[in-house]
């Protein structure tokens, strides 16, 4: 359910509702608005009825929220959730870009891919300190180490950091160390790992599972935010189909139905998707014509010699071209969005 409050109303008719729903022995959520105060309603099995809050000073609305996905979806929210991240904004027009290689090898390459990607104009720096693999002979990740080593290189370029937890002992070292926690699409469906991230004071960038639905990813996102953590993003990497003709099948199709269903970010990440270099830079155009908030992109000096991944990553001239263009795309899409409203 989504209590609305009356405009005018006070902290105090606000403090009332919540204490209301609390009693009842449900969960409160303030959600501040442009125009509007809400609070939402979790934990309740049944239906609620209007009624109860109603009456109550200061409230103009209760509505029933129909659909499974509550502090995720745009019942609750109507306007686009914006995170603020080393002095951009992530969601409400702005395209926002994150790159950087798959996974962090050494201090030199990491700082070397940080000053290049800084260098073309990128928000933010991606790398794996822990890497979940198919395989277990594959390269794991330099785990605390290379987090270290992305400390140093947001400290060398003033990027921010965005780098994945693959257990909740990783996540305390992640969380330490990073400015945006991933959640990849193998631990999508990891609920303790999810509960765990919604404690934490950073923003998480939740990456949609391999066979996963919409409403899978929603309702992933739900976990994280029920814990008290708003600041999720999503982020469709590919799904498994019958295709071979890449290493997943991108569903771009997902993103202007995520912005329909839920008021978070959406970002897409090619790289992961395609698995090849040579089909990024078209996908990740088609995702920035779609609506994406961002996307992802891997980028390597030495793809050849890459410990994971490296048939995917863009080289540098590869992705300053990229990125020049991803820009001009979305002024364009932001202009055409602005006349249908």
């Amino acid at each position: 359910m989504l209590i609305v409050m009356k405009k005018g109303s006070t902290g105090e008719d606000l403090a009332r509702v919540v204490r209301s729903v609390e009693d009842l022995g449900f969960r409160a959520h303030v959600i501040p608005g442009a125009e509007r105060t809400a609070v939402g309603v979790t934990g309740n099995a049944a239906p609620l009825d209007p009624g109860v809050f109603e009456g109550l000073p200061g409230v103009a609305q209760a509505i029933p929220v129909s659909r499974p996905w509550k502090l995720a979806g745009r019942e609750f929210r109507p306007e686009d959730t914006r995170i603020r991240l080393g002095g951009r904004t992530i969601g409400g027009g702005d395209l926002f870009v994150i790159a950087g290689p798959c996974a962090v090898e050494n201090e030199e390459q990491v700082l070397s891919v940080a000053q290049l990607v800084r260098a073309a104009g990128a928000d933010a720096l991606r790398g794996g300190a822990y890497k979940p693999r198919s395989s277990p002979h594959s390269f794991q990740g330099l785990g605390r180490e290379g987090l270290e080593m992305l400390a140093r290189a947001r400290e060398a370029t003033g990027l921010p950091i965005v780098t994945e937890a693959v257990d909740e002992d990783s996540l305390d070292l992640v969380e330490r160390h990073a400015d945006v926690i991933q959640i990849g699409a193998r631990n999508m469906q990891n609920y303790a790992l999810l509960r765990r991230a919604g404690r934490a004071k950073k923003p998480i960038f939740l990456k949609r599972g391999m066979s996963a639905t919409l409403e899978d990813l929603l309702l992933s996102a739900e976990y994280v935010m029920n814990e008290g953590n708003s600041d999720v993003i999503l982020c469709e990497r590919g799904i498994r189909t019958f295709s071979r003709h890449s290493r997943y099948t991108l569903d771009l199709s997902i993103v202007p139905a995520l912005r329909d269903a839920s008021h978070l970010p959406v970002f897409v990440d090619p790289s992961h998707a395609t698995g090849l270099r040579d089909r990024v830079a078209p996908m990740a155009r088609a995702a920035v014509a779609a609506g994406a908030d961002g996307v992802m992109l891997e980028v390597h000096t030495a793809p050849e010699h890459a410990l994971s991944d490296g048939r995917q990553a863009l080289l540098p001239a590869a992705f300053r071209e990229l990125i020049v263009q991803l820009r001009e795309l979305a002024v364009i899409v932001a202009r055409r969005t602005e006349a249908v409203r």
